[in-house]
Formats: structure tokens, C-alpha cells, sequence
């Protein structure tokens, strides 16, 4: 068994052991340097961004040439595996599986085939003593224990399963606002090294490990390449502490290192890593020359595309001290993307995805790779990883696309993205699964700030040189046309990143190049939400515009109001709304979005009508005496009216004798009111704007006694709580008669009714009206059977005549109300 842990590597893979790794780093290409306090392997947090250590033991496999395996046994601790093998150049012509044991529940997996591992660095890279081939990694979890089997015709010589510890720590949560990635724009200051407010340069403070010994396990016994001279111990930092949770910058021009210094060592331009970042401060690191990129890259180009923000490699954990000592080799300009997936499982949480990514950065390491391959790596939460050191904003030389590496960059997706069926990959078993949106428009921000750097369109091509003599199906030196956004399996034979990404990825071009799709103008509200008339909204002289688009908002720079065709109001790329001021009238409102870009596109208009008048009552309101129960303390009232609005009414509502919520096509309201009070019936009316408007009509209602009326024929007064008064008048004689003299705009006649009640005939001012009868499957006091209304008050008589129906001549009643 071999185990490797984080240490200093010399330039072209030679490595040497480190526990304690310090140093500063670059964050996002943009010339400020964050230092990073020293931390050892007692897991003390130190201030700043923590390096996390990570080991990778490697088990051989032992067996026939056509079969190789080792048997089910327990290990150290592990989350993530992946076999290699001795030759790069060789293709794993066989089958590999491997099942592990869950730490957590002692459960082993089902069997798991490994496909190959795809991406790969250049020849240049590739070819160096030491470096291995490999498969896919394997994305385990907390695992302790392990059995593989690997088949075929002819395995390739040295095959070990590699199994990596990735630590403890680490963050998900950008360093920096997005702001500040921008490269500077002409006129603006050129910036350096030395950043003007360490506290918006410093990476987050990471968590350390709540078990040092597991995270940063102490060599063993068994261990190579540990020699007992580079166990450390504690060292000063670069920087000094300034406040807690911020550092000081390192001065770039006087690195602190434990090599010995090299005389007038080169001074990094503000664009590129410093030199105390490219040779990081590494306790066992040998004296190896500072030296600047041969030739020195070019800043990059000014864009308007700001980066998106993402993790640095402080902020995930990267040992710095582990991966080639120096500078990377530098393109001239990324003029193409290739999207990649690194086909482990998709059951991860994203609160893994710094212990994923610092996995893979194991593997690479120990395939004797010079640092992670990947340039950027975006988990399916859509956050996004800085790869590979150099410099974000650079063009960083990766491992991920053989024989294209140059003037490219690779993304990866973390996670698998074949067929659900796994049908576009037969040599792993891995379900695949659809890439979320988050993950998409992750990936298309990268794509858009690369390539805007380069003046490349995300929907447009590129030429590329292929750098390798042995691609399948590539011509070495053969210049070949891609698009600007591929998939890897167009620049090598894969199928990376998975047919379910690589579908997607005319969606990360639309996204990535604009202009904004889908722009559209979705409500138009007034305080109350939002109010349609026709096809068009009715607002008052404020509202609320909203939008969508169907282009992701982290891609827009911004968005604007257009009133009539002006701007009227703007608002950040990721608003939905703004608010607007109008004139009364009728007006067309749109929106224009602005992609990063500077593309923009504007939506259809919608009409708006800012309606400043306020309802009318062309019906004034009027009462009149209503059916119903009465007694002294409420007397039955109908209300009525006509209320209009010349876009229409929202609402209508009574506010007095008693608030009454109406509708917006009511026009008329039953209430009650108080004897022989003067009652107030008040209406409001609000229209679809929010104005509103009032109305009202008072009457006063009376109750005039039975014993005030002139009687002929026979009458018998009753007695009873249940009748007004206490009273009342009964008769069962035909043609007996009741009438009553009144000054009124409205009369009821009010009775008693039951199963033997009869019938009366009303007559008003001398005229029939109707026959009334009063029989009734339930008994009934003090009702309102009859009334009758005029426009304005006036005496009238009004008039009962029993009518000696045969078995139920009888009739009870209790007077007449009238309404003044």
C-alpha cells in the first residue's frame, strides 16, 4: 500500500512532503492577494482561508494479466476512489468494479463499473515521468472499506485503487462579490498585487476540521516518500494579522519562504498570481528559482461581462503546497469552452462539493498530473470552483480536453449526466441525470465572461490547433473549427459530458451570448396587486411594472421601465419590478432587458391606463322599506343605487349603519335601522385605479301602532311579548277593515302568520294593490308582508280588508312602518 498526503511540489512533478502549508493566493485573476495564515496538523484555525489536507492510499490489485483484483478488506478512511494504472498512453481495455462499505452503517454498495477516465492533459503534461492513467473517479462518501475487480483481454501493468481521505473543511460560499472579478475597463486603474481594502479581498474563514487526525491523517509505517526530516513544525505566516477574520496582503516582491531567497527575484504584473502564490511558502520545499511565465502572458482584454462569483482554491481547501511549484503554462486567449462532467455519482450534497472537488484535486496529483486539470468546476447548487492555478481571468493551460488544452478552458460539471438510462455510457454503471438549472446558468456565466475577455461569441466558432499525435479521430497539427461552447466528446473520443449536458448546451450558448430571450412585461400592479380592463391594466399615477425573462437574471446587467418609448426607470439585471410614475392617460409601458453582453431586448408593450377620476353615482342612492322581521331596534331597509366607473369598478362596500362589503356590480344592500332614529346609509364606491368615491341617503323609520288605524267590521285586540308593543289586532270577519293615515316615502304592512292565518286586500289611496296571505307552515311574528315606495314623502292612506278566506279566515296585525 502507498499513501501520499498534501506536499511541496517541485516544477515537472517532483513532490516532496509537507504538513503545514502557507502562502497567498490570487483571487479571480485580478491581481489581489489574500495571505493565508500558516495552519499545521494539530488542526488549529489560524485567521484567513484554511488549507485542507488531503491523503490518497493506493491498494494494488493482484492477479492475472486478464484479471486483477483485491479482496473485500477495510481501510482507512475514504469518500472517494478511482483505479490507475503505470502508462497514461494506455486504454484500460477491460472492465472495472468496485463496491464499498458505508463508515456510517457498515453496509457494502452494490457493484459499481468505472468508466474512463476522460479528461487529460496535453502530450507535454501527459508524458512526464510518473504520471498514470486512470478512470473515472467515484464519488463514495464516508466509506471504510473496499473490493474491486478489474477484467479484459490485457489490463494495463501497475493497477492500484486509489483511495482519497479529501479532509475536512472548506466553503461553498463565494469569496468576493462579482463585481469585483472584472477585469478594468479602459480608463480605469490597472490593479495590483497590493489590494486597497483587505477586507473585500479575503477569502471566507473556513471551518477546521473537527477531527484533525482523520483530515490530516500522520504518515504510517507503510507510507513512501515520507521522510522523517519533513515533518514540520509551526512556522510564521507571511502576513500579519490586521483585524480578526481579514489578513494582511504579502508584499509580492518579498515572499517569505523557508527556501533560500534568489537574488532580484521578478516582480508579477497585477494581472498574473503573485510570486509568492506561484511559490508558496512550503516547509519542505527545495530552492527552486522564482521565475516569471516564458513568454509573459498578456493582460486580459477589457469586458463588460463581469465574472460570476465563485469559490477560489483558498476557499476550498487547495494545499497549495501539493500541485507543481511556479506558474502554469498561459494560451493566448480562451477561444473555446469544453464542458465536461467528471462522472461521479449525482447523490452527493452540495455541502460535499469542496471535499468532491478537493478529491479530484488529489487524483490529478497523484496521477502525477501538475494541479487540478479542470479550470472551473460547478456543483448542480450552481456554484462554481476556481480549477486550476493561474489565475481565473487567465488563460490558464488545463488538463481536460487532450491534444485542445491550449486556448481553451474546461468546465466541469460535478456529477454524472448520461441517459437516465446510463445508454451513452456502457462502461459505467452510474445513472446519469438531467442537469439542474442552477448548474446551466452557472456554466453559461463562465462561458460568458471567458469568452467575452477574448471577443469570442458563445454561439460562434473557433479554430483549434490539435496538440497531440495519438487523439482518436484527430489529425496532429491540423487546424480544427469547434463551437465556441462543446461538449469534450467534440474535441476528443468521449462520451463526456453525458447526452443529457451536452443537449443542453445550445441553451448555455443562447444564455451565455444573449441577447436576454423571453423578455416579457407580466403585470402591471397598483398597491393592491394588479388589475386588468380588457387586454390592457388600469393603474393610478404609481405602479409596479413586472417582468420575466426566460434567459437566467445573473446573466442580465440590467433592466428598464419604457413609458411611451422613454425610460422611465431602471433596475439590476436580477430585479423583476420597478416602480413607475405616470401621467393620467392612456400609455403602452415595456420593458428592455440587458444581457452582460450589452445585447439588449425589449418586450411587447402592454397598454396601461392611469386613471386619476374617480367613480360617479349616476343612481344617487335612495331607501325604501324592505321585507323581513321587524322590531324597535331594526327595521328592515333596502338601499339602492348605480354606481360606475368609466374603466370600472373594483369594489363597492357600505360604511353606515354597518360596514358591508358589496361587489363591484351591486346596486342595492338590505340593512336594517332603528325606530324612530334618523339612520345614515353611506356607500363607497373604488374604482380598478383605487379611487374612490362616496354616497349616502339618511331616512328615519317609525312604527305606527294597529290601535291607530280607523276600524270597521269586527276587531279583537291580543295580547303577547311577541307582538310590537305587546299588542296587536285580530279579525276573521269578511270585509272588516283597517286603515291607516300616513306621512311617508315608503310603508310596510306588518303581520303574523301561521298555518290558519288568512288573507287581506291592500288598497292605497283608494286603489287595490294586492291580495296578501298569510298562511305559513311556521308561525311567524312582526313580519313585513307588503310595502310600498314613492320618490318623496307625501300623506297617503292605506288600507286592510279581510278577505273571510273558508277555514282560515282569521288575520293578526301589527301595525305599518313608515319611512320619512
Amino acid at each position: 500500500m502507498r499513501r501520499e498526503a498534501g506536499g511541496a511540489r517541485a516544477p515537472r512533478g517532483r513532490r516532496a512532503k509537507i504538513w503545514l502549508a502557507a502562502g497567498t493566493v490570487l483571487v479571480a485573476g485580478t491581481g489581489a492577494v489574500v495571505a493565508l495564515r500558516a495552519t499545521s496538523d494539530t488542526g488549529t484555525a489560524a485567521e484567513g482561508p484554511q488549507v485542507v489536507h488531503t491523503s490518497v492510499d493506493s491498494l494494488d490489485l493482484t492477479g492475472s494479466a486478464g484479471e486483477r483484483a483485491l479482496a473485500a478488506r477495510s481501510t482507512k478512511a475514504f469518500r472517494m476512489l478511482a483505479v490507475s494504472w503505470q502508462d497514461p498512453s494506455v486504454r484500460l481495455d477491460g472492465t472495472v468494479r468496485v463496491r464499498t462499505r458505508s463508515s456510517a452503517t457498515g453496509t457494502w454498495s452494490d457493484w459499481q463499473a468505472l468508466g474512463a477516465g476522460d479528461a487529460q492533459p496535453d502530450p507535454a503534461e501527459r508524458d512526464r515521468a510518473g504520471v498514470r492513467g486512470g478512470t473515472a473517479p467515484l464519488w463514495a462518501g464516508p466509506s471504510d472499506g473496499v473490493q474491486v475487480k478489474a477484467d479484459g483481454k490485457t489490463l494495463p501493468k501497475g493497477l492500484t485503487v486509489d483511495l482519497v481521505d479529501p479532509g475536512k473543511g472548506g466553503s461553498t460560499t463565494p469569496a468576493m462579490d462579482a463585481a469585483a472579478y472584472a477585469m478594468p475597463v479602459d480608463g480605469e486603474e490597472t490593479p495590483t498585487d497590493q489590494p486597497t481594502d483587505p477586507e473585500t479581498t479575503s477569502a471566507p474563514e473556513q471551518t477546521p476540521s473537527d477531527d484533525p487526525a482523520e483530515s490530516t491523517p500522520a504518515p504510517t509505517g507503510s507510507a513512501t516518500e515520507t521522510p522523517a526530516e519533513n515533518t514540520p513544525t509551526a512556522e510564521p505566516s507571511q502576513s500579519q494579522s490586521t483585524d480578526a477574520g481579514t489578513t494582511a496582503p504579502a508584499s509580492p516582491t518579498a515572499p517569505t519562504s523557508t527556501a533560500p531567497p534568489t537574488s532580484a527575484s521578478p516582480t508579477a504584473p497585477g494581472y498574473l498570481p503573485s510570486l509568492s502564490a506561484a511559490y508558496p511558502s512550503c516547509a519542505s520545499a527545495s530552492a527552486v528559482p522564482q521565475t516569471m511565465p516564458s513568454p509573459l502572458p498578456a493582460q486580459p482584454p477589457a469586458t463588460k461581462v463581469p465574472a460570476p462569483p465563485f469559490v477560489t482554491r483558498a476557499g476550498w481547501g487547495a494545499d497549495e503546497c501539493a500541485r507543481d511549484t511556479g506558474y502554469p503554462d498561459y494560451g493566448r486567449t480562451v477561444k473555446a469552452v469544453f464542458v465536461h462532467h467528471t462522472d461521479t455519482t449525482n447523490t452527493y450534497s452540495c455541502a460535499d462539493s469542496p471535499s468532491i472537488v478537493r478529491s479530484l484535486y488529489a487524483l490529478h496529483l497523484h496521477q502525477g498530473w501538475r494541479d487540478l486539470g479542470y479550470n472551473f468546476l460547478v456543483d448542480k447548487c450552481g456554484t462554481i470552483f476556481e480549477g486550476r492555478f493561474g489565475g481565473a481571468a487567465m488563460p490558464v493551460i488545463g488538463a481536460q480536453t487532450y491534444g485542445f488544452n491550449t486556448d481553451s478552458m474546461g468546465i466541469a460539471a460535478i456529477g454524472t449526466y448520461t441517459d437516465l438510462t446510463g445508454g451513452d455510457s456502457k462502461a459505467s454503471s452510474i445513472v446519469g441525470a438531467t442537469p439542474s438549472q442552477a448548474m446551466v446558468t452557472a456554466i453559461s456565466r463562465i462561458a460568458a465572461w471567458k469568452l467575452g475577455m477574448s471577443g469570442v461569441s458563445p454561439t460562434g466558432t473557433s479554430s483549434l490547433t490539435e496538440g497531440a499525435k495519438d487523439s482518436y479521430g484527430f489529425t496532429f497539427g491540423k487546424a480544427y473549427t469547434m463551437n465556441a461552447v462543446s461538449g469534450h466528446r467534440n474535441g476528443f473520443a468521449t462520451d463526456c459530458p453525458g447526452n443529457q449536458l451536452y443537449a443542453k448546451l445550445d441553451t448555455v450558448r443562447s444564455y451565455a451570448a444573449g441577447p436576454p430571450a423571453g423578455v416579457g412585461v407580466t403585470s402591471v400592479d397598483t398597491p393592491s396587486g394588479p388589475v386588468r380592463s380588457g387586454t390592457g391594466y388600469v393603474t393610478g399615477t404609481t405602479a409596479t411594472v413586472r417582468w420575466s425573462t426566460s434567459t437566467p437574471t445573473s446573466l442580465l446587467s440590467g433592466a428598464e421601465v419604457l413609458v411611451d418609448g422613454t425610460s422611465v426607470a431602471k433596475a439590476a439585471g436580477t430585479a423583476t419590478s420597478a416602480a413607475v410614475k405616470l401621467t393620467s392617460g392612456r400609455h403602452t409601458v415595456q420593458v428592455r432587458a440587458t444581457h452582460v453582453s450589452g445585447k439588449t431586448t425589449t418586450s411587447a408593450a402592454v397598454t396601461v391606463t392611469a386613471d386619476t377620476t374617480r367613480p360617479t353615482y349616476p343612481t344617487a342612492p335612495t331607501a325604501q322599506l324592505g321585507k323581513g322581521t321587524v322590531n324597535t331596534a331594526a327595521v328592515p331597509v333596502t338601499v339602492n343605487w348605480k354606481a360606475a366607473d368609466d374603466n370600472g369598478l373594483r369594489s363597492q362596500a357600505a360604511t353606515s349603519p354597518a360596514a358591508t362589503t358589496l361587489t363591484a356590480t351591486s346596486t342595492s344592500w338590505s340593512t336594517t335601522a332603528k325606530s324612530a332614529t334618523a339612520t345614515k346609509f353611506g356607500l363607497t364606491a373604488t374604482d380598478l385605479a383605487g379611487n374612490t368615491a362616496t354616497a349616502s341617503v339618511t331616512g328615519t323609520a317609525t312604527l305606527v301602532q294597529e290601535s291607530s288605524a280607523k276600524a270597521t267590521g269586527t276587531w279583537t285586540k291580543r295580547s303577547s311579548s311577541s307582538y310590537l308593543g305587546g299588542y296587536s289586532s285580530s279579525s276573521g270577519t269578511k270585509n272588516a277593515s283597517l286603515t291607516w293615515t300616513f306621512k311617508g316615502r315608503s310603508v310596510a304592512w306588518i303581520a303574523s302568520r301561521a298555518s290558519t292565518s288568512g288573507a287581506v286586500q291592500i288598497y292605497v289611496d283608494g286603489t287595490l294593490q294586492t291580495t296578501v296571505d298569510l298562511k305559513s307552515a311556521t308561525t311567524a311574528y312582526r313580519q313585513a308582508m307588503w310595502t310600498k315606495s314613492w320618490s318623496s314623502a307625501a300623506q297617503h292612506t292605506l288600507k286592510i280588508v279581510v278577505v273571510g278566506t273558508s277555514g282560515r279566515p282569521t288575520v293578526t296585525t301589527d301595525g305599518i312602518a313608515v319611512l320619512n
